[in-house]
Parts: C-alpha cells; structure tokens; sequence
C-alpha cells in the first residue's frame, strides 16, 4: 500500500489498467474503480461480495462530468448544484444509462 496522497499517478494507472484502489473518506475506507470499465466494475462487486442488482455510487469531479452517464439532470438540480458546490461535497441521487 502506498502511503496516502504520495502517489496518486500510481492509483491512477491501476485505475487506468482495471486495478482497484483503496481510498481513505471521512469514515471508512472507499474501494475505486473505473466507472466505465465494465472489467473494473466487476471487481468491485467482486471484491465486496455484492450482488449484482445493488448498484454502485460513480463519483465525478463536476456536474457536466454526470450528463454523460445521468438520464436526465432536472434544472431545480442544477440550481441546487450553482447555489452549494463551493461549500463543499453534494449528493444526489439519479437513474443513469448504462455505463
């Protein structure tokens, strides 16, 4: 294991090679993968023993990051989003396409 914000190109070459990597949150520690690597993908569920019907959280940097993947981002969430990135992480909950 790498010791924490050291090497971050090394995870992201194990990200870009269908690797998972542990990251470190506020409470536990998160398993990443790459969303859009259906190889990556299986590894999670995989490694967390999940079954395939419990789906997954995709992380992203932005909200134009999401419209790729999300079925629809209705405009109150774009308000929301304008009026409370700066103050930190946001949540939100939608239906995606198939990634």
């Amino acid at each position: 294991m790498e010791k924490t914000g050291v090497d971050i190109s090394h995870a992201a070459r194990i990200l870009a090679h269908a690797g998972l990597v542990g990251i470190p949150t506020e409470t536990v520690y998160g398993l990443a993968a790459n969303a859009f690597d259906p190889a990556a993908v299986v590894k999670i569920f995989e490694a967390k023993k999940r079954p395939f019907f419990d789906p997954l959280i995709v992380h992203t940097h932005s909200l134009e990051a999401a419209t790729g993947f999300v079925n629809d981002i209705p405009a109150r969430a774009r308000k929301l989003f304008d009026a409370f990135a700066l103050m930190g992480q946001l949540l939100y909950y939608w239906s995606v396409t198939k990634i």
